[in-house]
């Protein structure tokens, strides 16, 4: 198995050697098809960051229904540890994010089961974008297709400069079926969004950043974790805001891009709402006044 992985396939990035598992994913994670998500939940000052980690080396990390099937439990362990505060979504297979669906799976399924396993990955990535806490994806290698759908339904991606990225689809006689037609033109708008979904041209991370796909585009370092790091440093600048203000800004933004901008206001006000009778923003007042650092709960 090592031989056939290469050198840093099994590794975790870099930073995340004193990582602990979530208990229910470690517990999942005895036989060889369990070891293909790996979910690490820090610990120390990154208390609360969750990474996860895709590993199917020999598969280049496509999607296949084991994966679908570990993720969708991964993300229910997540939404119900109310000390997470963020999650990074990564790949542990060198120049690899995501390859998109497992081909080769798909070729031995009849063609009823093709729609049924379609719209679960496309449900599996719409529980990706639910979750209430910050996910951001790091993309430090090839994301196509649904591996591109999955960061996409992120709320921050960070990608390598030699990363490549596209919906592909339409060079398979398909279209993006994972959410791709309408969270690419979100991120980058109508047209360019058909421009790359009808051609399937890939980008790199620099014309990514160009486009507006990727938040950041940052240079590949010899480890090949380059936007796995950039991904940690920002989940670290989100770890000691409030939590409860976090959940609620995300909720507030995603809820109101969706409408017109008076029923998004009202929405904030809702949003608002939720944080006034915390105990953390209390906190907050007590220790602006005491010119000290909050320490917030989640309460």
């Amino acid at each position: 198995m090592a031989a056939a992985v290469g050198r840093v396939a099994l590794r975790w990035p870099l930073a995340v050697g004193r990582a602990r598992c979530l208990t229910a994913s470690c517990r999942r994670m005895s036989s060889e098809p369990r070891e293909e998500l790996k979910v690490r939940n820090l610990d120390g000052e990154d208390s609360g960051i969750v990474v996860v980690g895709i590993n199917r080396p020999k598969a280049k990390n496509s999607i296949s229904r084991n994966l679908v099937h570990l993720m969708f439990d991964a993300m229910e362990d997540i939404k119900k540890n109310n000390k997470v505060r963020s999650v990074i979504l990564c790949s542990l297979v060198p120049g690899i994010f995501c390859a998109g669906a497992d081909l080769k799976e798909r070729a031995k399924m009849a063609p009823s089961e093709v729609g049924p396993f379609v719209s679960r990955a496309r449900a599996l990535i719409t529980e990706l974008g639910n979750l209430t806490v910050p996910t951001i994806a790091a993309i430090d290698g090839a994301a196509l297709g649904g591996g591109l759908e999955m960061a996409l339904a992120c709320d921050i991606r960070i990608a390598s400069s030699s990363a490549k990225m596209g919906l592909v689809e339409t060079k398979l006689a398909i279209i993006p079926g994972a959410g791709g037609t309408q969270r690419l033109p979100r991120a980058i708008g109508v047209s360019l969004a058909k421009e790359l979904i009808f051609t399937g041209r890939v980008v790199d991370g620099k014309e990514a950043f160009r486009l507006g796909l990727v938040n950041h585009s940052v240079e590949q370092n010899e480890r090949g974790d380059a936007a796995y790091l950039h991904a940690l440093q920002l989940a670290r600048e989100i770890n000691p805001q409030g939590p409860i203000a976090v959940r609620m800004a995300k909720l507030a933004i995603n809820q109101g891009i969706e409408v017109d901008l008076s029923t998004g206001l009202a929405i904030e006000e809702a949003c608002y709402a939720q944080v006034i009778p915390t105990k953390d923003r209390l906190e907050g007042l007590a220790a602006f006044k005491e010119k000290r650092r909050p320490h917030f709960k989640g309460e």
